[in-house]
């Protein structure tokens, strides 16, 4: 029974003597879980992993820094960072990133309790500093990495996509924010032009329309004042442009030479100034006539130039064919100014008044813009409905700045004014699935959570959310899909790509 006693005793000993030597070999080897630190300023993100903080012990902090503006990585510029303990305050400077993005530091806190991380971004001459609160230095390394441990931020439903991955790509996170969000009317528009920045071209006299060359056609650029196209009336038994100007021509030679003979005799008082003035009144009608012929008149035809800058939006006369006086033969827009029209039911009449803005979506590649984009404006919209067409019209007025084709449809979400207040975020952000929509939460920059969420309404540009997510949570907006496809591939180290 003794023995039993001593060799059970015997094993205990070796047992955690064993267990102490393979944690002190942890503890030599790094082999500990590290803290997560995350920041935000106006400017950038900082995503920090570092080793437990423990008085007389050097922390090494691997830092990343992302510009919020594009999410991509800090490559130039010196970071100073600063472990602040009470009055105890150690600090390093690298004056550049290892590599675009990431900062290597190397801390040794003095003092024990609790302490707070600064890193000053100094770019320019400019500083933007980022805070890290809520960090404890300990007096026991042994305890400083427990507490790591049970610090270290895990999913079962999570993905990984390290800073290194979503710097190469499109991406980017969000705060999940309240805001207005009135009622969502979905319809569809149809491009017009403004009639301010399209002209008919007409016929200045009946003739034969001739085209210049055989480039008047739809689409074609053409400048203020050039020759469109010229109408020839020389062959013709009625109206003959020839006729027209000889004969202006003639009267205005016979309105001169009388007015000229009236002058000298005015000089002898034989004629009175009444009748002078009056010669000289004929005399300049008969001027305005043929030298409003003369500038256009060339060989028997009539020059017609385009009034604006633009380009040829349709033909209405074949070349060769006889125009009347006043018929239209060219429409030419700027394609500046456009109108977009929707048909509304009736039942939307009253929230007619409070539209506050328009969200536009191309069908094709579902690019998109608001009014407000392309400096746009309410015109107007229908008081009335008929039996004919029992919708409601309503006119925007917008800028082509997106490219927009006269006579082509686009999606339209039209939102008005509204006091509630929802969580919504970017379309973009939502993903679908079998049916079901999610989101990925960010949980650090580099672990994402698949969130199942309902949707309410959308704008076109962002989504309500009904359930699933809270205020102040930041998701992913831009990218999601990337973030999916990586979680099913099944990456699950977090540290992966890193440089340690």
């Amino acid at each position: 029974m003794k023995l039993t006693y001593l060799v059970s005793a015997l094993f205990l000993a070796v047992a955690t003597l064993s267990c102490n030597r393979n944690n002190d070999q942890d503890l030599d080897h790094g082999h500990v879980d590290n803290l997560q630190l995350i920041s935000y300023s106006d400017g950038f993100e900082m995503f920090a992993e570092a080793t437990p903080f423990a008085v007389g012990h050097e922390s090494e902090i691997l830092a990343h820094f992302t510009r919020l503006e594009n999410f991509k990585p800090l490559e130039n510029g010196s970071v100073t960072a600063s472990l602040v303990v009470g009055d105890d305050t150690v600090s390093q400077t690298l004056d550049s990133p290892m590599r675009p993005g990431i900062f290597r530091f190397t801390l040794k806190p003095g003092e024990k309790g609790e302490a707070k991380l600064l890193f000053n971004v100094k770019i320019s001459g400019k500083i933007s500093q980022l805070t890290v609160e809520g960090i404890t230095v300990f007096a026991d390394l042994n305890d400083a990495i427990h507490a790591a441990e049970d610090a270290v931020i895990t999913s079962s439903n999570g993905a990984v996509f390290t800073k290194e991955q979503s710097w190469k790509v499109d991406f980017a996170t969000e705060e999940i924010r309240k805001e207005p969000f009135g009622q969502v009317i979905r319809t569809i528009g149809q491009i017009q032009p403004s009639p301010g920045d399209e002209r008919i071209v007409v016929a200045k006299t009946g003739g034969v329309v001739l085209f210049p060359g055989d480039d008047v056609v739809e689409g074609r650029a053409v400048g203020a004042g050039e020759t469109l196209f010229t109408i020839d009336g020389s062959g013709m038994a009625d109206n003959n442009l020839s006729v027209r100007f000889s004969e202006a021509r003639n009267e205005y030679s016979l309105a001169r030479a009388e007015y000229d003979r009236k002058a000298e005799l005015a000089k002898d008082r034989i004629v009175s100034q009444r009748e002078l003035r009056r010669a000289e009144t004929e005399m300049e009608n008969a001027r305005a006539n043929f030298n409003n012929l003369q500038k256009n008149f060339s060989a028997g035809k009539q020059s017609v130039n385009s009034p604006i800058g633009g380009f040829i939006a349709a033909v209405l006369v074949r070349n060769g064919e006889y125009a009347e006086a006043g018929q239209p033969v060219l429409r030419v827009s700027q394609n500046r100014n456009l109108f977009v029209k929707a048909e509304l039911r009736p039942k939307y009449f009253e929230e007619l008044n409070r539209i506050s803005t328009v969200t536009f979506r191309f069908m094709e590649n579902k690019a998109t813009y608001t009014l407000e984009e392309l400096n746009g404006r309410v015109v107007s919209f229908g008081k009335s409905a008929d039996t004919g067409n029992p919708l409601l019209p309503v006119l925007f007025q917008v800028d082509n700045r997106a490219g927009f084709i006269p006579g082509s449809f686009i999606e339209m979400f039209i939102r008005t004014q509204a006091g509630e207040e929802v969580l919504t975020v970017a379309n973009e952000a939502v993903v679908e699935e079998m049916g079901n929509y999610f989101v990925y939460v960010q949980l650090t920059p580099e672990l994402f959570e698949k969130r199942l969420v309902k949707r309410g309404r959308t704008d076109g540009l962002r989504t309500e959310i009904t359930t699933g997510v809270s205020e102040a949570e930041r998701v992913v907006s831009k990218g999601a899909i990337l973030v999916k496809l990586a979680q099913a591939a099944g990456a699950i180290d977090v540290h992966s790509g890193h440089v340690h």
